[in-house]
């Protein structure tokens, strides 16, 4: 019998199902039409209302596993299901909870894992993490963190998430919460985060942070002969600034210098507590290559401990980015599967 694991991403606007392999090939992916996960139109909803959009939801997503399980199998009876992984926003690995999760229409804390274990009894490994752990565990499975037992992965896309990798383990922290590194204070009495801090990291170096810092650089030079002025700063991405990037627009180029030096000292204060071997750069913004790169490495090696110069690098994830979630949501299984083996 061949192992396979099914990885499943439970979005703010979808989820996807996949199947998939040891070596991190997608077998069998679907996005179903679930009730799915939105953002809640009323922050105070009840807990009645709550609890059955969670009763439909779960019943209808394990339904959904077993006719994916099915599909494949139909063709090649030989694989055998190892587990399930699920990756969430707000997850905890400890716990198999989603726990105040503002983008998902469940409140409180819910005992997810279990409540879809009670739909799939047959199946024994069914575990939880979120979505940026749940990353870095592919990244160390399938992808460019293998025979790495230290490193960092950051998230960068509506908001900047990461995972620690520290001898080999993912690091969950006491409360099953550790690594909300998105959340450190690059910038002292900066920019308000969408978390109501000031200065984070995830308000400068995620998607909408590149925006804003292309927005403040045009009302700096009021400059209304770069591309980007003519773009709404409701609808420009990081990709249109990286457009105009490469075509030498200044006001492009000045953002991403300033993202890269931002960057650079949050990989700089992540390198001072753990000493990792590298930093993967997941997301959006990596498209920018040498654009964020060049800057965020120079900035680094200018604020690390002059110990760890010249000895950390800084890697663009090789996890593909369309079947990255549910992929890495996978290596939660065959994480498990190594724990229970040794």
């Amino acid at each position: 019998m061949t192992k396979i694991t099914v990885g499943i991403d439970i979005g703010g606007s979808k989820t996807a199902i996949g199947i998939v392999d040891a070596e991190g090939n997608v077998l069998f992916e679907k996005k179903p039409p679930l009730p799915t996960p939105q953002k809640k139109e009323n922050p105070d909803a009840s807990q009645t209302k709550s609890e059955e959009i969670l009763r439909n939801y779960t019943d209808k997503l394990a339904a959904e596993i077993q006719s994916s399980i099915d599909a494949v199998k139909q063709g090649n009876p030989n694989l055998e299901i190892a587990g399930v992984g699920i990756g969430a926003p707000n997850g905890n690995y400890y716990k198999g909870t989603i726990e105040l999760a503002p983008n998902l229409p469940f409140v409180g804390v819910v005992q997810f894992a279990d409540m879809i274990k009670s739909r799939l009894p047959e199946i024994e490994i069914i575990k939880l993490t979120n979505d940026a752990n749940a990353a870095a565990l592919g990244e160390m499975i399938y992808g460019g963190g293998k025979g790495m037992k230290n490193f960092v992965l950051f998230t960068l896309g509506t908001g900047i998430g990461s995972g620690l990798i520290v001898d080999g383990d993912l690091v969950y922290g006491y409360d099953g919460f550790a690594g909300e590194c998105g959340h450190m204070t690059v910038v002292p009495d900066g920019r308000i985060c969408g978390c109501g801090g000031k200065g984070h990291f995830e308000a400068y170096c995620s998607g909408p942070g590149i925006v804003r810092t292309v927005f403040e650089l045009l009302v700096k030079y009021n400059d209304q002969n770069s591309e980007l002025a003519q773009i709404p700063f409701n609808t420009m991405t990081s990709e249109d600034v990286y457009h105009a990037a490469v075509k030498g627009d200044k006001i492009a180029r000045e953002a991403f210098e300033i993202t890269g030096e931002i960057l650079g000292r949050g990989i700089a204060i992540t390198v001072n507590h753990l000493s990792p071997e590298a930093v993967f750069l997941f997301g959006g913004p990596t498209a920018a290559g040498d654009l964020i790169f060049k800057p965020a490495k120079e900035s680094m090696e200018r604020h690390v401990l002059p110990i760890f110069r010249n000895k950390v690098k800084i890697l663009s994830s090789e996890l593909k980015p369309g079947t990255a979630a549910i992929v890495g949501a996978s290596a939660l299984v065959w994480k498990e599967l190594e724990k229970m083996e040794t």
